[in-house]
């Protein structure tokens, strides 16, 4: 039979999920292959890209889809849960589950709204325009899925994560010696001492957390107190968090200059300086080229 479309796949996965227990999406997938009857050829069929099998991706993205409906939840390393309101919706007996039934739900009509521009939109966009928001969807989630990653991740590995990062920015001189200045410090809550340019002309200190928590005011004047005893002028703080009200307003009044970097803006660098992820397939975009036509 035909792979299914991925808005048929949502009310099975959501299913699968109503045990109540954790799931990964690899075990998904099986489960739900074994349920529409699917061939070897229609698991093997591929996405145009011909990089991932189009079933495996319609089941990822209905997953996406109820997560941002708050039916599943992530949990560590990659899997997910079923919600209370997942539950509640299982309860119902519903005949199915699409993106219209999804729009009841605040966090879905925002996704909707805010990622995609909600359907009358998508309906008059041109195709660069269309293309363009399928990037950017596509580039969200991957930021998620590395926020995730990273906050699994060991301390040891997240602080060679903000080594690789900062070195692929132009930081730090080469890999070899970032990585003797980063994580060598430990002094007065800071975590490394990295050069600003390939030239040591000027440092940057660092200090790395791996949080879920929000970072707050007084954790940034504490960082800026550390670099007042180094006689430093410049920090950077990162988090797979984010920073309070108070914190960013923190660092705009005082002298020293202490960039914050947060969870989600951590995640796009990383997509920008491919860093922990691999180019899976690029579209070229062409255009007429005008002055090829000059004499025609």
């Amino acid at each position: 039979m035909p792979v299914p479309e991925f808005q048929s796949l949502m009310l099975p996965l959501l299913k699968i999920a109503g045990d109540d227990k954790e799931h990964r999406l690899s075990e998904a997938i099986e489960a739900l292959a074994v349920q529409f009857r699917l061939s070897e050829d229609d698991r093997r069929e591929l996405l145009p890209s011909g990089r991932q099998a189009k079933f495996d991706n319609r089941v990822g993205w209905a997953r996406t889809h109820l997560k941002k409906a708050s039916l599943l939840e992530s949990t560590e390393r990659g899997k997910f849960r079923i919600t209370e309101r997942g539950l509640e919706v299982l309860r119902g007996n519903p005949a199915s589950i699409d993106m219209k039934f999804l729009m009841q739900f605040p966090e879905f009509v925002e996704f909707r709204s805010v990622k995609q521009k909600g359907e009358g939109v998508e309906a008059a966009e041109t195709p660069e325009e269309a293309l363009e928001l399928g990037y950017q969807n596509l580039r969200r989630n991957l930021a998620e899925d590395l926020l995730e990653r990273m906050k699994s991740c060991s301390p040891r590995f997240f602080e060679k994560l903000v080594v690789d990062l900062l070195v692929e920015m132009g930081y730090g001189g080469s890999r070899k010696d970032a990585g003797q200045a980063v994580g060598q410090s430990g002094d007065g809550g800071i975590d490394g001492i990295i050069k600003e340019d390939r030239l040591g002309l000027d440092v940057v200190y660092i200090q790395a957390k791996r949080w879920e928590a929000t970072v707050g005011r007084p954790t940034v004047q504490a960082f800026a107190g550390s670099l007042e005893g180094q006689r430093a002028r410049k920090g950077v703080l990162i988090t797979t968090s984010q920073f309070s009200p108070d914190a960013k307003d923190y660092v705009t009044r005082i002298e020293k200059k202490i960039v914050l970097i947060d969870g989600e803006q951590l995640a796009q660098l990383m997509i920008d300086h491919g860093v922990g992820v691999t180019e899976v397939v690029s579209y070229p975009v062409k255009k007429v080229d005008i002055d090829y036509f000059g004499d025609a």
